[in-house]
């Protein structure tokens, strides 16, 4: 058997033209140029529930949009401590993001874990918006290399630094894997079914589980994980 292909490396803009989100294909390897935003619950609450107006000129300035926890303080001389940039699960933020699409214009949301095919084509692909994922854990100090400066932040009395929008930055911040196309297919749920398929062979012959998973199934596919 032949080596599997390299995933193609990809350089793409935070205010990416529909040209470039359009040749994204799954499983590239994406590193960012440009400025960068923090958003989770706590902007989207403030931004969306209590209409507050959002303080950057988005998409204009950026179209991306990160689920993260920065490592980061603010100094006593107003500038910035920005480390790791650690991600979280996006899936938990799923009911804010249509909406908060129509009013960032955002493109590119990033984050950890990916979200299903059916969030792909009812909330990305009629915003023509792209997921992509962070490569595993314990990356937050290696994409902390790709941040340039840390432009501001915004939001930080109302809902803490961990939940402000921070403002970074970034010169080939990466590796992300492109985990969803705009057309709405998913990664994850492509190379799972891959997977899932063999696992009734693997498993021939076995005697059966004693216990369920968690306690909660014991269905072998449950044990793939993307």
């Amino acid at each position: 058997m032949g080596r599997p292909a390299k995933p193609r490396e990809i350089s793409l803009s935070t205010t990416p033209t529909p040209d470039a989100l359009a040749e994204l294909q799954l499983g590239d390897i994406a590193y960012l140029d440009g400025l960068i935003y923090t958003a989770r619950e706590g902007v989207y609450m403030r931004a969306i529930e209590q209409k507050a107006e959002i303080p950057l000129e988005l998409p204009k300035q950026s179209a991306t949009n990160f689920h993260c926890s920065p490592a980061a303080s603010i100094n006593e001389d107003g500038t910035f401590n920005m480390g790791a940039v650690t991600a979280t699960a996006s899936f938990r933020f799923a009911k804010w993001l249509s909406e908060w699409m129509d009013k960032s214009g955002a493109k590119i949301i990033i984050g950890k874990g990916g979200m299903t095919s059916e969030l792909y084509k009812s909330i990305f692909v009629p915003h023509c918006a792209v997921y992509l994922s962070t490569v595993g854990y314990g990356t937050g100090a290696l994409l902390g290399r790709g941040i340039k400066r840390v432009v501001d932040i915004h939001w930080e009395k109302e809902v803490g630094l961990a939940q402000a929008m921070w403002v970074i930055e970034a010169e080939r911040m990466g590796p992300f894997i492109v985990a969803s196309d705009l057309e709405g297919n998913c990664l994850f749920e492509r190379e799972n079914e891959k997977i899932a398929h063999g696992l009734d062979k693997i498993y021939e012959g076995t005697k059966p589980a004693v216990l369920k998973r968690f306690g909660e199934t014991d269905d072998r596919k449950d044990e793939v994980i993307g």
